[in-house]
Formats: C-alpha cells, sequence, structure tokens
C-alpha cells in the first residue's frame, strides 16, 4: 500500500495563522521522512480552514522543501481561479517540483457559497466553469497554441508556457463518490480519490472503477497503475488506547463541525439553500452533533491505539484499497498532538503494507 498525507486543519484566529501555516510546512516534511508517498493539499477560504488559502503558491514553497513526496490538490476549486492562469502556475510548479504534482479538479463547495460570493461569483454555474476549465487545461498543455471559445472563457493565446514538466501536464483527478461517477472516470482513465466511503461499499466502487477502465479500452499497465493510484480519504489518529484516541478525536471533530456550522450560519447568503442530496449526517445542521461524530466515526475515520489501526488499515487493503490519504489534523489540534499521532502511524503501522 501507498499512504498519502492530507491537511484539513484550522487555524482558529488570524493572529495564529502565520505560526500554523509554518507549522504546516513542519508537518509536511515530517511526513517525507515517514515515508508518506505523496501530500494533499486542500484550497478555502476566508474563515482559517486551509489557513494558506492560496494551495497553489503554498505548494511552490513545499516543491522547496520537499525531494520525495507528489504533491496533489484535493482539490482545486476551479471556478476561482482563470483557466490560463491556472495552467501557467500549475506547469511552473510542475517545473520546479520535477515532475511532483497530481491535480484534483472540483466544481468548489457545495456547503459555502460564502467563498464564491468572496471571488465574485456565484455557484449556480460551477459545474460548467469546471468543465471548461478541464478542456482548456489539456489544451494549453498541448504545447499548440490555445484558442478556445466557451461560454465562460474566451482564449486565443500562441503558447502556453513554461510547458509542463510531465508529458501531457499533471495527471488531472477527480473527487468521486456515485457508483456512475466511478465507472465515467474508469472508462476516461482519470485517477480518482473519494472519502467516507463506507468498508462494505469499498470494494463495490473499486469493481465498478476497473469494469470502466476496461470499457474504455486501456491496457493491462494503465489499468494496473490507475487502480493502485485510486485513494480513498480517511481521518487517522493514533493515541495510546483506544478509549483515548476516540475520546481525543471525537472531540477534535465535534470543534469541527461547531465552527463549520458557525461560518455557514453566518457568512452563507440569505438566498442560499444547499442541495439536500449534497447532505449527509455530518453536513447536515439538522442532525444533532453526537449522531454527527458518531457518523464520521463510524464511517470515515481509522482511530485507535497502534494495533487498532493497524487492523483498520488491513480490512481496507482486503477491501481493494492500495492508496490510503490521511488526514492528520482536526480542529486547532496543536502541531506537537499531530506529529505525535503521524510519528505512531508512521512507525508502527505504515511499515505492515511495505
Amino acid at each position: 500500500m501507498k499512504f498519502g498525507w492530507l491537511t484539513l486543519a484550522l487555524s482558529p484566529s488570524p493572529s495564529e495563522d502565520a505560526a500554523r501555516i509554518d507549522q504546516q510546512i513542519e508537518q509536511v516534511c515530517y511526513a517525507e521522512k515517514l515515508g508518506f508517498s505523496d501530500i494533499w493539499l486542500t484550497e478555502h477560504y476566508f474563515t482559517g480552514e486551509s489557513v494558506y488559502n492560496d494551495a497553489l503558491l503554498f505548494a511552490a514553497a513545499l516543491a522547496m522543501r520537499t525531494e520525495k513526496v507528489r504533491l496533489g490538490f484535493a482539490v482545486v476549486q476551479a471556478p476561482f481561479h482563470h483557466p490560463v492562469r491556472l495552467a501557467t502556475q500549475l506547469a511552473l510548479l510542475d517545473n520546479l517540483s520535477k515532475g511532483r504534482v497530481d491535480v484534483g479538479v472540483g466544481k468548489g463547495t457545495v456547503y459555502n457559497e460564502y467563498e464564491f460570493v468572496g471571488h465574485g461569483l456565484r455557484s449556480d454555474d460551477s459545474r460548467e466553469r469546471m468543465n471548461e476549465t478541464i478542456d482548456i487545461l489539456q489544451r494549453a498543455w498541448s504545447g499548440e497554441p490555445l484558442n478556445y471559445d466557451g461560454v465562460h472563457y474566451q482564449v486565443h493565446a500562441p503558447e502556453v508556457r513554461p510547458r509542463p514538466y510531465q508529458k501531457s501536464g499533471p495527471p488531472l483527478w477527480r473527487s468521486v463518490i456515485s457508483p456512475s461517477s466511478f465507472t465515467e472516470c474508469g472508462r476516461l482513465g482519470i485517477p480518482v480519490l473519494t472519502s467516507r466511503l463506507a468498508v462494505d461499499r469499498i470494494k463495490e466502487r473499486w469493481t465498478l472503477y476497473e469494469a470502466g477502465l476496461e470499457e474504455g479500452g486501456h491496457d493491462a499497465e494503465t489499468r494496473a497503475r490507475l487502480l493502485a493510484q485510486s485513494a480513498l480519504w480517511r481521518n487517522v489518529y493514533i493515541a495510546k488506547s483506544n478509549d483515548q484516541a476516540r475520546d481525543e478525536l471525537a472531540a477534535l471533530l465535534l470543534q469541527t463541525r461547531n465552527h463549520m456550522m458557525h461560518v455557514r450560519n453566518a457568512f452563507n447568503p440569505d438566498d442560499f439553500v444547499i442541495d439536500p442530496a449534497a447532505l449527509n449526517a455530518w453536513a447536515d445542521p439538522a442532525v444533532s452533533d453526537d449522531v454527527a461524530v458518531n457518523y464520521v466515526l463510524e464511517t470515515g475515520s481509522l482511530f485507535g491505539s497502534a494495533n487498532r489501526v493497524r487492523e483498520q488499515v488491513a480490512e481496507l487493503r482486503d477491501a481493494g484499497v492500495q492508496h490510503l490519504l490521511c488526514q492528520t489534523g482536526f480542529g486547532d489540534m496543536s502541531n506537537d498532538h499531530n506529529l505525535e499521532s503521524m510519528r505512531r502511524f508512521g512507525e508502527d503501522v505504515m511499515p505492515s503494507f511495505a
């Protein structure tokens, strides 16, 4: 198995932002030292999540501080970036990192409309903007003149430079959850990442993805590579005992949820309604905190002593997961607290799956 490290921690106040940014750089460097194969950055704005905010600029700093880990985005919120600017920045980052970039692309948050408003947008056309952005990125990295006439973007340029370090540009990933999305991404040969997928559903989704790969006519080597890349995102927290880990992680998750509900209530426009199809027990404000936290503990978290977490990882491996993304920071968890849990996972769990 391969293990990635993902950050979605919270800076609790503007006065702590600078320190929290430094701490995340320290955590990334430590993840590389422990043997994590890839680092994944999230992108959020204005309220303390993804404290660096500009994931592309932050990734450039990480490219200068790391040597081997791949640098991924989970995900770039496409509507917040002009496609040509995004293509140029990612190509430069690919060169700076010597081809270590992976790009998850999404249409933007379905919960935090205030992020769209803060960028002078609304989310109604976000999927259209994402689709046009993906099309432009692929054309921009072809080395040919760029001519594109879309609904949202009209671009005419001799060539986008620098050209990426990786042939055809950094791989473009999709974040998926529905069965049909796994099949479609497999057919198109697109690497996928997913989160909060219950264990009993993982094998089913991976089978659908493999069927899509075969339907798309991809050769055996490509199918094996993409199946090995397919990534599952989990919260990961290790303490000295199972009870300690559960209690501490539950408290951190509750803190995260309270923040999340507060900022959405305070900053989302009055005319914005979250699509009911996007709600689950964690995201639905009508669900009690106890039910919400238990939902995430049961469906999206690996926690306990190192022995128990090893068993949980083995269960995922047996379900077909070859690539696990580990979120180790929650709420305003302290840096030392985070590093200690990372150490336990890196030293006491990962070697069993080398």
